[in-house]
């Protein structure tokens, strides 16, 4: 009982809904969502989340992924080098002693640059004069890079360090530097790294969520700006510079893509009388200089995977940097919003329009598929990601809450011409109006469903509009192609029965310009009438209908007689 009393209330709201609004509301509806959408845009931003996950999941199953480039090594400090030189040189930290004479013997090779991604800020005071020989290695070459870290802002006001007195470090535009400003940095201890001016943050900056997917290659800060590892080594090796202060990365594959070496095989086989690696191994190469162990905690989550070794995002950075591949994307919000606003009020339209069902269902599947494999296809074949999961999303959701209003709305008005006469004592006015399409061809389901919305659109009153093939088979298929349109109202209501009939003679002299707009000659031969009766309370309903329908059909048919 309960759930039937809720049937008819949603019923009976769904119709005084429909009978309100009518396609209007598709219009409410889109400017509804159209104002979530801007909330969403500039306080939510729940479409910029979802931009996220869709570029993680689409970049982690390219078909076509870019290959890392061969002349970039990395010399891995991992588990096993630090367990084979453990026994000589002890736990981490080594003697920098270690990194002098690696240094040394691979600048025999000729290397493009050696990078390393390891941050030397204090001194050893228990081997000075291993620092001491290191500092001189670095002072003898022309190749190498060092980072910085750049820590965080609110530390600016305990620092001493000014951005002029860190070479490499230029203002963003001639007097805009602020010289009295101080920045907290933690520098390499070694001033001949310093005074090269070879040194880029080596910060990585991860997206709110944790993720890293962008690398930002240099900051603005008091006027000044401050270079990543990656940009201070494009800028020395004359590459292509991009103007863009963050880059989406175009990764190469998940973790140890690039061409790996452990530091340990390296060194021992530098320091052996007979060498087993090849002499030219590093010649003309970037050689990075980093560590994968766990124990040095140098592993992010990025979009390929939970956990990164930061020596291989530098390594992508900068092989994005030297090719200028790095991906493209719309970014802020507006291109979002523009995007899912004009899906939003496409599929308002088409509701507004009372398009045909069945076929736009088909139409805005296919459109929306459409659209997201476009964006797959785009990133496979181009450096461009093109976000189109928010707007499709938005789209979706508009579609599906305007189907459920759709489906509602038209089942309670059907219901309601059914169940009208239970409400009150005094019965219903039911009238009927077939309409049979004389032509020489079935006019089959899509020309009757056409025809079935066109009418429907007519006038303000709630009607029903069903439709007879003349495709079906036996008896039936002697109705021909026929449809009734239907109104109730009470029997008293003379004003409401007089604007019936008003509707219905609309209808009937539309009825040539419509079979023209759907496709049919203007000439094709229609017949109608519009039939009144009274369906009484206290008996079945269905026998009442069927009998109002056979009086119906019978008074077409008495009409072609008499013409």
């Amino acid at each position: 009982m309960i759930i039937t009393r809720i049937r008819l209330f949603f019923d009976h709201w769904s119709a005084a809904l429909a009978k309100r609004f009518r396609n209007n509301f598709y219009l409410y509806l889109a400017a509804l969502f159209s104002v979530l959408l801007l909330l969403d845009a500039s306080v939510f931003h729940i479409g910029e989340n979802m931009r996220q996950k869709a570029f993680d999941l689409v970049v982690r199953n390219r078909i076509i992924t870019p290959k890392p480039d061969p002349n970039i090594v990395i010399v891995d400090i991992n588990e096993a080098s630090l367990a084979a030189l453990s026994g000589e040189y002890g736990r981490w930290p080594w003697p920098r002693q270690v990194f002098g004479e690696f240094l040394e013997q691979i600048e025999l090779q000729k290397p493009r640059a050696i990078v390393f991604d390891i941050l030397f800020s204090d001194a050893d005071v228990y081997n000075p004069d291993s620092d001491a020989y290191f500092n001189d290695t670095i002072a003898a070459t022309g190749n190498t890079f060092f980072p910085f870290l750049r820590l965080p802002e609110a530390h600016d006001g305990l620092s001493k360090v000014k951005p002029g007195m860190i070479p490499g470090i230029r203002e963003t535009a001639p007097g805009q530097g602020n010289p009295e400003s101080t920045i907290a940095v933690v520098l390499p201890h070694f001033e001949a790294a310093i005074s090269s001016g070879r040194l880029g943050m080596h910060n990585i900056y991860p997206d709110p969520d944790g993720i890293v997917r962008e690398y930002r290659l240099w900051r603005e800060d008091y006027g000044w700006k401050l270079p990543s590892l990656p940009l201070t080594i494009g800028s020395q090796l004359g590459y292509a510079m991009p103007a863009s202060q963050n880059v989406l990365l175009n990764w190469r594959g998940g973790p140890f893509t690039y061409r790996y070496v452990s530091f340990s095989d390296v060194y021992k086989d530098m320091g052996s009388k007979i060498k087993q690696r090849p002499q030219n191994e590093f010649t003309g190469k970037i050689v990075i200089i980093g560590s994968t162990a766990p124990s040095l905690f140098d592993l992010k989550a990025t979009a390929m995977a939970k956990a990164h070794p930061g020596v291989e995002i530098l390594a992508t950075a900068i092989d994005n940097v030297e090719h200028a591949d790095y991906l493209k994307f719309w970014r802020g919000a507006l291109p979002y919003m523009l995007i899912s606003l004009l899906l939003i009020w496409l599929t308002a339209t088409m509701f507004y329009r009372s398009v045909d069902r069945d076929r736009f269902n088909r139409i805005f599947s296919s459109s929306q598929v459409g659209l997201l494999v476009f964006s797959y296809v785009t990133i496979n074949l181009t450096n461009v990601f093109i976000d189109l999961t928010g707007p499709v999303t938005w789209a979706v959701v508009y579609f599906s809450v305007a189907k459920i209003y759709a489906l509602a709305t038209d089942r309670a008005l059907q219901r309601q011409l059914a169940i009208n006469t239970q409400v009150g004592t005094a019965g219903l006015r039911a009238m009927l109006m077939p309409v049979l399409v004389e032509s020489d061809e079935p006019l089959g389901d899509a020309l009757l469903k056409k025809l079935t919305r066109e009418i429907e659109a007519i006038g303000s009153l709630p009607k029903s509009v069903e439709a007879l093939k003349g495709t079906q088979s036996g008896i039936w298929g002697l109705f021909g192609d026929m449809l009734v349109v239907g109104w109730t109202c009470a029997p008293g209501d003379t004003a409401q029965i007089e604007d019936i009939r008003r509707e219905a003679f609309v209808i009937a002299d539309r009825l040539a310009q419509l079979l023209g707009k759907i496709g049919l000659p203007k000439d094709t031969a229609t017949r109608h009438t519009l039939h009144e009766g009274l369906i009484t309370d206290g008996k079945a309903l269905a026998p009442q209908w069927r009998a109002l329908f056979a009086e119906a059909v019978l008074g077409l048919e008495h009409q072609k007689e008499q013409t």
